[in-house]
């Protein structure tokens, strides 16, 4: 029902910045809450941030990332973004979007029903 298309990982030194896209098709997108979620090698995956389906909802972040990234979205434009600003080496993944059928945020790999291919995102220091 929902295909999930990442865009923007790369190359980027420590203290730089990367936004993140994630264009989806399907429909009742802006019915679903969004997730991003990232894997590090050797590592299991692990939730970055989530969006409320809902104009003005609420997010969420993991610690490790709160206060430097930023969950947005765009109903209309049917996309889903990931600002990253303050960039360390140990934020280095595939970086991968998902979509939850449910109006609230979902933390847990479980609760999502849709997932992108990821994007590489590479953090030099």
């Amino acid at each position: 029902q929902v295909q999930l298309v990442e865009s923007g990982g790369g190359l980027v030194q420590a203290g730089g910045s990367l936004r993140l896209s994630c264009a989806a098709s399907g429909r009742t997108f802006s019915r679903y809450a969004m997730g991003w979620f990232r894997q590090a090698p050797g590592k299991e995956r692990e939730f970055v941030a989530g969006i409320s389906w809902w104009s003005g909802g609420s997010t969420r972040y993991a610690d490790s990332v709160n206060g430097r990234f930023t969950i947005s979205k765009d109903n209309a434009k049917n996309t889903v973004y990931l600002q990253m600003n303050s960039l360390k080496p140990e934020d280095t993944a595939v970086y991968y979007c998902a979509a939850a059928a449910r109006a609230t945020i979902a933390a847990m790999i479980e609760s999502y029903d849709y997932w992108g291919q990821g994007t590489q995102v590479t953090v030099s220091s």
